[in-house]
């Protein structure tokens, strides 16, 4: 753990979210571009948010349990909505702050200033950089709500950062997604690039994917319909993912450090701390999944699949584990790709839109729907798709419920192993209907509080944004949380 000294420092440290070394770097050159290499911060910052956001380690990350995928064994705090026995969101906020969005806007400044650099090349880089600070701002205020923005990443002026209005910054972050989008070309960072090579046509795809969830996350939100349409018809007509070859993914290595981070709190660790929630499981026994054989093993018996009481003490051995194949598409291989944001997450995303008539017409939502359950199939490698899409629980024109029920249902099955995804699919379509924690019988959370750090040291601020959101506790709606 980075070292905290209890000074005017650690105020600087954890308000603000700086390490011991980001804060010396403010008193470097940030003109001298040897003083740090702007590609080393960029796949630092990148490593860091894609293990934050795939990591199962309950000290940092238990979005599968939010989302009720998984469940726990001996240990069962997390699962029935314990937040601050492990400071869960100081990690994740510190995290996302620290390692991620400070070592970008450092990348960007050493870009800027790189005199060996064409203005071509360094427009080219930071917008690769832009586009992934974007995605962590938006998920810090799906996460917490109101957070500082405009006073963050700024130690030096601002110690103890004012919170903005979430709804505020969400509506700045889909301006400058709008803004860098057209900017994106020539091969940013290259073959240093661990998403896509520098390829610019695919961080289009990228960025323009973003932009259209996040239209569509924020499209019922009070005042911001307008903006929230323009930006999924700018997405759409910029072009989206097509296939599973576009997905932002990141794939790891067969040695630590950089194996996957499931690997590492399912295989290395030698623990059984989870197995698959009853929640998911009676949910695809229910419609005869195929899914189920790649997303679980049949340690059961063949064909058989019982899901551990959602947030009970649950026998390991009692119950259906998280599929262990020894290959590389196995969340036990340490080098399963991690992934942002995918073809079959973006496919419910534009039949959502066509059924809103904002882009294409209802009549186009029932090919959307069912190419975000082909693209789940084929990424797991599951059998029989044209059987799964007939079946009268499947099929868009038979399934239960209004077209929000069918998308919200399929999207959550679809984001198994994006605990987040699949817990804000929950928050944002209210399917399908969550079990209540065994031991705590806690409601589901719809936010992280904030953390135990900003209480503490940035107390006036944290007030004002508590009372802002109308109240600092797990179950506060968030602005875009209106159905």
């Amino acid at each position: 753990m980075k070292k905290i000294f209890l000074t005017v420092l650690s105020i600087i440290t954890l308000v603000s979210c700086q390490s011991d070394d980001a804060y010396e770097n403010l008193n470097r050159d940030p003109k001298n571009p040897t003083q740090v290499d702007a590609a080393f911060l960029f796949n630092a910052a990148t490593k860091s948010l894609y293990d934050q956001m795939t990591s199962t380690n309950v000290n940092t990350n238990i979005f599968r349990m939010l989302g009720q995928h998984w469940t726990e064994t001996t240990y069962v705090d997390e699962a029935n909505y314990d937040f601050n026995t492990r400071t869960i969101p100081d990690s994740h906020w510190s995290e996302m702050y620290r390692d991620v969005l400070l070592d970008y806007k450092t990348a960007k400044e050493v870009v800027s200033a790189d005199a060996n650099l064409t203005e071509a090349e360094k427009t080219s880089a930071n917008a690769q950089i832009e586009v992934l600070m974007i995605y962590t701002w938006a998920q810090l205020v799906e996460t917490f709500g109101d957070i500082p923005y405009s006073q963050a990443l700024n130690a030096g002026e601002y110690v103890l950062p004012e919170y903005d209005d979430a709804a505020t910054i969400y509506t700045d972050l889909l301006s400058r997604l709008t803004a860098v989008i057209p900017t994106i070309s020539g091969t940013g960072f290259g073959s240093a690039d661990p998403i896509y090579g520098g390829d610019a046509a695919a961080w289009k795809k990228f960025a323009n994917s973003l932009l259209l969830r996040m239209g569509l996350r924020v499209v019922d939100a009070p005042g911001m319909a307008s903006v929230a349409q323009s930006a999924i018809t700018t997405a759409v007509s910029g072009g989206v993912f097509t296939s599973n070859d576009d997905n932002a993914k990141l794939t790891y290595e067969s040695a630590p450090p950089n194996t996957n981070p499931l690997w590492v709190d399912l295989v290395q660790s030698g623990r059984s701390d989870f197995v698959a929630a009853n929640t998911l499981v009676d949910f695809m026994n229910n419609l005869d999944d195929p899914r189920r054989a790649e997303y679980f093993d049949q340690n059961l018996g063949s064909d058989t699949y019982d899901g551990g009481p959602y947030g009970d003490n649950n026998s390991f051995n009692s119950y259906t584990h998280i599929r262990g194949k020894d290959d590389n598409s196995s969340m036990h291989s340490p080098e399963f790709p991690a992934c942002l944001l995918d073809y079959s997450e973006v496919s419910f995303y534009l039949a959502d839109a066509a059924e809103r008539s904002i882009s294409g017409s209802p009549a186009d939502a029932e090919g959307f729907y069912d190419a975000g359950i082909t693209a789940s199939f084929d990424y797991w490698g599951a059998p029989d798709v044209a059987s799964y899409l007939a079946n009268p629980d499947v099929a868009y024109t038979t399934a239960p419920g209004d077209w929000k029920v069918k998308i919200g249902n399929q999207l959550w099955l679809a984001m198994y192993n994006r605990g987040f995804e699949a817990w804000t699919a929950w928050r944002i379509y209210d399917t399908p209907t969550f079990n209540l924690p065994a031991v705590s019988g806690l409601p589901v959370p719809t936010r992280y509080t904030y953390p135990i750090a900003e209480q503490n040291l940035n107390e006036t601020n944290w007030t004002a944004a508590s009372t802002a959101i109308g109240g600092d506790t797990q179950t506060t709606k968030l602005f875009f949380d209106v159905n």
